[in-house]
Parts: structure tokens; sequence; C-alpha cells
């Protein structure tokens, strides 16, 4: 796989703390940008809080970030903006205790001013142990189809019992329904695409570091086909997916698996040492429920032509080549086509800072 000669545009998000991760990119009605992210002294850690920067149309520069959660004993994570059916711009995130993803829920505020002013934060899925990472997709009846998965506590000390869910309103996210992905387990941040015969395309992250699965459902989303892997690796890390303009899609990964980069212990090395030991994983990487550690580089992109079934076109993003005792890590992307055609990625930079870079859908194919 080559990699791309250069991008359209390059920035390096501003940042107000050390670790950044997990962006989520929206593009507003009147052309701006917002980014979204979580921010703090480190992963797990309850000082790690929501930030927003905004790049304004036209220009170059994104904006210093400002905080939009404020509990103080909760690690608040996983941040996504999307559009309501309503017209308003909801932000939803989670928030856990330190590691303990199981007891995480999942919280949101509304704006009605292009994301300057924010309501007050209320919690939209109580049940514990609910994690969101990817935005929702709108059906042409209103209906907002948002994946979700429940992040439980595995048998060996840390995750791995997790599952797939779909949240389902018909009322602009007042209720929800909630529908399991049968066959799901160990298969999470699902990110949703239109198909190309009215149905709904899901493409998940693998805890076994395998491959990227994919699932169909022609029902709005309520049932969706047993998850089956698709050519692309992953890493136990997290994807999201696309839908472009010509109907074709899009999806931004890390081009590796345990296979390929098997990691000398099972465990999450951007969680400090210390917190992890008072959970008590196991560090063994044979027989576990989910292998943790793969690096996370390359990051690629990859275009298919028909719905995800087979991905012709794939091209690294970024990439570290040089050897080093700490692995580089380039992940958790967010991807956004906007109304020029240009395709927007923001994602992950060795956990120091979001980058975000401007590509077009010729200089993947070429």
């Amino acid at each position: 796989m080559t990699k791309l000669r250069a991008f359209d545009f390059e920035a390096d998000i501003p940042t107000l703390h050390p670790h950044n991760h997990a962006s989520n990119l929206h593009q507003l009605d009147n052309g701006d940008l917002l980014c979204v992210w979580f921010s703090g002294s480190r992963e797990g850690r309850p000082d790690i809080s929501i930030v927003c920067s905004r790049l304004k149309k036209g220009k170059q520069k994104w904006s210093t970030p400002v905080v939009l959660s404020n509990d103080a004993g909760r690690s608040e994570q996983n941040p996504v903006l999307f559009k309501n059916t309503n017209g308003e711009l909801w932000l939803i995130y989670t928030a856990q205790h330190n590691v303990h993803q199981e007891s995480s829920v999942v919280r949101y505020r509304v704006s009605s001013d292009q994301g300057y002013t924010w309501s007050e934060i209320k919690t939209l899925f109580d049940k514990l142990g609910t994690f969101v990472r990817n935005p929702p997709v709108i059906l042409e009846n209103h209906v907002l189809v948002l994946p979700a998965y429940y992040s439980l506590k595995s048998s060996k000390g840390f995750l791995g019992n997790d599952f797939s869910v779909v949240k389902i309103s018909m009322d602009h996210g007042k209720t929800w329904g909630e529908y399991e992905v049968r066959n799901s387990e160990g298969l999470v941040h699902m990110s949703i695409v239109p198909g190309a015969n009215g149905g709904l395309i899901g493409f998940f992250r693998s805890r076994k570091s395998d491959y990227i699965y994919r699932s169909i459902s022609t029902d709005g989303g309520k049932n969706w086909t047993t998850p089956k892997p698709t050519e692309l690796m992953n890493n136990n890390a997290s994807i999201q997916a696309v839908k472009l303009k010509n109907g074709n899609l899009a999806i931004v990964f890390d081009d590796v698996n345990v296979e390929i980069a098997p990691p000398a212990e099972n465990r999450p090395p951007w969680f400090d040492k210390s917190d992890m030991d008072k959970v008590g994983v196991d560090k063994s990487v044979v027989k576990q429920e989910s292998i943790w550690g793969v690096e996370r580089n390359p990051l690629s992109i990859a275009i298919s032509e028909d719905d995800g079934q087979t991905w012709k076109y794939k091209k690294e993003i970024m990439v570290r080549e040089d050897v080093s005792e700490e692995k580089p890590e380039f992940s958790y992307p967010s991807i956004s086509q906007l109304s020029n055609g240009e395709i927007h990625i923001t994602f992950t930079f060795l956990r120091q800072y979001i980058k975000h870079v401007v590509i077009k859908e010729n200089a993947i194919k070429n």
C-alpha cells in the first residue's frame, strides 16, 4: 500500500492538556467545522474532559479549545456531535469512574446557536456500561439511528464481553428503543452508513485485533445480519466510515492486526500502569477475550465501490517507520466529506494532539 503524496490542508489542533484522544468532526450549517475530543492528564483519569475547537469557514487556524464537560469525579470520553432531527446541535459523550468502563453512562448537551453556548448537562442513557463512539445516521423519515455498545468487564479483569446495540429515536432523542446486534460479542464502535439499496451497513472494531467486521440492516437498524470479517485489518482500535457523495464508501482505520504485530503483553499501553494494576489485568496474550496493545500505526484510508464488500483502493495517511521503545500512535479517526467534496479527517497524533488533514478522493485512487 502506498502513502498519500500530500494533503490539501494539514493542521495541528491546539490543545489544553498533555493527553488528547478520540476526536469527532462535524460541519455546521454555517460552514464552520467543530472538532470535539477528550483531553486531560491520562486516559481514564477523572481530570479527562470533553473539549471543543472551531475552524471558521474559510479560515486555516483552529480556535483555542473550550471545555464542555465538568464532572471532576468521572473520566469523560468519546464525544460525538450531530445535528438532531429538530435542528438542534447535540453533543453526547461517556462518563465513567477511572478506567472502569463498565461504570459508564452517556450524557448530553444541546446548542441552538451553532455551538457557541450549550444547555445544562443531562444523562441520556443511565444503564451502566453504555458507550458511544460514532455519530448516528438520520433516515428519510427523521428517525435517529445511533450505534452504541456495552463495555463490560471480562473474566480476565478488563474488557472483553462487550457487544453492540443500536439506539433508535423517533421523537428527536426524547425516547429511545434499543436493539441488540446479534452475534456481536467483542465487536464495538459500530460505524453506520447508508447502503446503495436503502438499507444500512455497519462496520465494527474487533476486540480480537483481527479484522474490521461488516453487517447489514434492511429494516431501519432494528435487525442486523451476523457480522462477518472484511478484508480490512483491525487492531482493536476505533474506525469510522462515511458514504461519499458519489455513492462510494470511505473508511479510516489502522492497517495492522495481531497477526502482523503481536504485542509483548496484553495490556492497553495508553493507561497508566498503576491504574491497570488496580483492575487486575491478566497480561497473557494467550486465549484472551480481547487482545490489547497491538500498535496503532499506520493510519490508512480505503474506498469501496460495492457497499464495503471489497476495498479496491487503499492509501496510508500517517505512518512512522522508525523503531523506537515507545510505539507511535495514529488512531481514532473521524471522517467527513464537506459540501465542496473535500474529505476531512481528524485523528489522534501520538496522544499529544488532534491532527486535521484534507484530501480528495482522486488522491486515494491514484
